[in-house]
């Protein structure tokens, strides 16, 4: 039995635009401490499994093995020639490993701090595995975010799943103390996973396992990915199997999904704003703020952003114009 960190790389990060792009996503910005998100991730998890492995997408793979370079545990890369959600992209790792091998996913644009309560996390998560559970990891919030979704839970016991709250239930939630993040990051052995996913979404294994037949090199058959329904790893399996198990996690996490979790983690890390909370991000031009608070400017040469902190998920938006437009601002 292996233990493996499957590190997923795909999106686009679109709601860090303009700093985020399809070919610069917000897991290679080098923003942290001169690092990236996706080498902070490899870093975290090497002390704690015996190999790591990439799925991600054609555009990005080779920057991928490019980062890893100084990483010294094996490591394996599987391209993927189209886009087609967690589950896919979950079910390959588990098909390009042996049944009782462990796998860690964990996606490549999480933020995490405290690497003790981290490893504690994950040693538990593992003996959980072992025992053909189905592991997710639950954040124990600091406050009522409306941009995650949350997991009930009893013990290790999961309840229920949620979507991503308003703030009036995301209030409640933190208060009722029965609730948990859910990071997205998950645990289990390669062949439960796999039974699973053939009980809920038969479809989505049997094109999976086609197209993984006749890839080459690990890199997927793009006419096959094609014929796979794209649909995420939580809708497919975790929120239907009976054999969801969750830990509590108790490291500092941020997924770093938006500018308003992109703004606190930069002024936690000394980065300068002014008497009402405006913040310049991206250039060193005199910026003067009249009349705003809790304000961004994003500087890069071809685009200017400005946004109030708390619409930092309307960003999107933005990007979705650009999108439908075929803009080579995205």
């Amino acid at each position: 039995m292996k233990i493996y960190n499957v590190i997923l790389s795909g999106g686009v990060g679109s709601r860090l635009w303009p700093l985020s792009r399809k070919q610069h996503p917000k897991q290679f910005l080098k923003l942290f401490s001169g690092k990236a998100l996706f080498e902070l991730t490899a870093e975290r998890n090497q002390k704690v499994v015996d190999q790591i492995m990439v799925v991600g997408n054609t555009d990005h793979i080779e920057w991928s093995r490019q980062l890893l370079n100084e990483i010294s545990i094996p490591k394996t890369f599987i391209t993927e020639t189209a886009a087609r959600n967690t589950a896919a992209a979950i079910a390959f790792a588990a098909l390009a490993v042996e049944p009782d091998d462990i796998l860690i996913i964990t996606p490549s644009d999480h933020l995490i701090q405290n690497q003790e309560a981290y490893e504690k996390a994950i040693k538990e998560a593992v003996e959980l595995a072992k025992k053909d559970f189905l592991v997710t990891f639950g954040v124990v919030p600091s406050k009522p975010e409306t941009g995650y979704g949350y997991i009930e839970y009893e013990g290790k016991d999961v309840l229920s799943f949620r979507e991503k709250p308003n703030t009036e239930t995301a209030q409640e939630f933190l208060e009722r103390g029965t609730f948990l993040w859910n990071s997205g990051m998950f645990c289990f052995k390669a062949g439960v996973l796999l039974e699973e996913l053939k009980n809920y979404q038969s479809e989505v294994f049997d094109k999976c396992h086609e197209a993984w037949k006749i890839s080459e090199n690990e890199c997927l058959n793009l006419d096959a990915s094609l014929q796979i329904p794209s649909i995420s790893i939580d809708y497919a399996v975790m929120e239907r199997s009976k054999r969801i198990k969750v830990v509590p996690a108790h490291f500092r996490w941020n997924d770093l999904g938006s500018f308003e979790s992109l703004y606190d983690y930069l002024r936690s890390a000394g980065h300068s704003v002014d008497e009402n909370g405006n913040m310049v991000i991206g250039t060193e031009i005199f910026t003067a703020f009249v009349g705003l608070k809790d304000s961004i400017l994003v500087h890069t040469p071809d685009a200017l952003l400005i946004l109030h902190k708390e619409k930092s998920q309307d960003v999107k938006k933005v990007y979705n114009q650009l999108e439908k437009y075929k803009s080579t601002l995205r």
